[in-house]
Parts: structure tokens; sequence; C-alpha cells
């Protein structure tokens, strides 16, 4: 690959250029997105981000931050589980899933301890070792340099503390994927065409899935990046896959 060109789905673009890319892909799918993550992942999605939650060991007055956190499910349950005495910082690239996940919130009464920031997950604004856990769901896909992410994140995170991914993945189990290929690039367009009036956002999604690291290539960047006892577990048949990595 050209070093000043990365991927955007399946299209090769210049490296600044695929940022307003995935802007405008979220830009446009904002208002939409929850719905049509149940309708993509028919609720799966919901058991896969409980069993994240199950993962992050978090505690009362721990401090989490929450990457590519957008309409905010995740930290909605996180904000209980660091109660008053905890923080959780709400960050997404877009401003128009963080500001979802503002509203989100605040009409779910939560407000005490949550921050709301803007942020690239390549360059993080927050001091170093900051955090007691770090998660990033569907998120780390639509980053441009994911090893910059990775060690941005490894910085803000205090010894002791965690990442996980939750992220699409590739199938593992016998006979799945000609199946998934079939729902990826034949339905799910169809359906965001229907649903978010916007058949192009879909397309990237199943593009960029398919151009996204398999389970031992992102632990393999994640173990470069400095994290230790990094495994991961996959769910739904590999479709997607949870990683998790430690800062000792």
């Amino acid at each position: 690959m050209n070093q000043n060109k990365t991927h955007f789905g399946f299209e090769q673009v210049p490296l600044d250029e695929k940022v307003k890319r995935v802007a405008g892909v979220f830009h446009s799918v904002a208002d939409k997105y929850d719905v049509m993550n149940d309708l993509m992942s028919f609720g799966v999605h919901r058991l896969w981000k409980r069993f994240t939650l199950a993962q992050t060991g978090l505690k009362a007055g721990q401090r989490v931050l929450d990457l590519a956190g957008g309409t905010g499910d995740l930290a909605m349950k996180m904000s209980r589980m660091v109660g008053a005495g905890g923080e959780v910082v709400l960050s997404d690239i877009n401003a128009s899933m963080l500001n979802v996940g503002r509203e989100r919130l605040l009409d779910a009464g939560i407000t005490g301890n949550m921050r709301y920031v803007q942020a690239n997950a390549e360059c993080l604004p927050f001091p170093n070792d900051y955090f007691d856990c770090v998660t990033m769901a569907f998120g780390l896909r639509n980053v441009t340099d994911k090893d910059a992410a990775l060690r941005s994140i490894f910085r803000v995170l205090k010894p002791g503390g965690r990442l996980l991914v939750l992220e699409f993945s590739k199938p593992v189990a016998p006979g799945l994927s000609p199946l998934y290929d079939a729902y990826s690039f034949r339905i799910l367009p169809i359906m965001g065409k229907l649903v978010a009036n916007d058949e192009e956002s879909y397309r990237y999604l199943a593009e960029s899935i398919r151009m996204h690291p398999d389970q031992e290539t992102l632990k393999g960047m994640m173990l470069e990046a400095g994290f230790q006892k990094v495994n991961y577990h996959n769910l739904t048949g590999g479709i997607v896959a949870l990683h998790k990595g430690y800062k000792l």
C-alpha cells in the first residue's frame, strides 16, 4: 500500500481524506444508528456489549474511557458501575454521534459522573496513566492509523488497566463466511437505504469489516503496542471478537 494512502472500504484514498469520509458516514447515519444496529444484528449487539461490560472489571470510583462511544450505550451502563465517585468519559471523533450520545444520556438522567470529549483515538487529549479501563466498541476499524491509536490508549491507561476492543472480525464457524458475505453485501445496503436512506454508508460498513485485521493480527498489534496478557473471545462464530489486553 502507498504510504500516503489507506483504505476506505475497498477503495484506496489519501490519508487525510479517510478521516473526512468516515466522518461523513457517521454524520449521515447518527440519527438512525441505534435502530440500524438492532436491525443489522437482530438485537444480538446487545448481548455482545453485555459480555464486554462483564469483562471490564469496573469498580466504584474508577475512571473509564469509552472511545468511539457514539450513542452511549456502553457509557450509560458503565456510569452506574463506577458510581458517583467514578468518572466515565464518552469520546468520539464525530460530533454528530457524540451529540446523539450526550442527548441520550441526559434524557436518561445520567449527568454527575459523565464527561463528553470529541477526540481522535490516535492522539488522545488525556494525561498519562489516567484511566482504569478503556473500551472501544465497533470503532477501531474506522481509525486510519490503528497502531497509533493502540499506543495512545496504552499511554492513557493506568498500570494494571485494561483495554477492551469489541469489533467485527473473521468468521470461524464452518460454513458461516459465505452466508455472512451474502448478508453483508446484498441485504445490508438495502436495509441502509430503506431505514437510514443511506445505501452507500452501509456498503462502506460491510467493506470496512473485511479490511479490518483478523483476530490474530489484532492480537499481535496490541502486543506490539505494549499490552500484555492479550487474548480474545470469538462471539457469534467469530463475526465479532472481543480483544482484551492489560498495561502491566
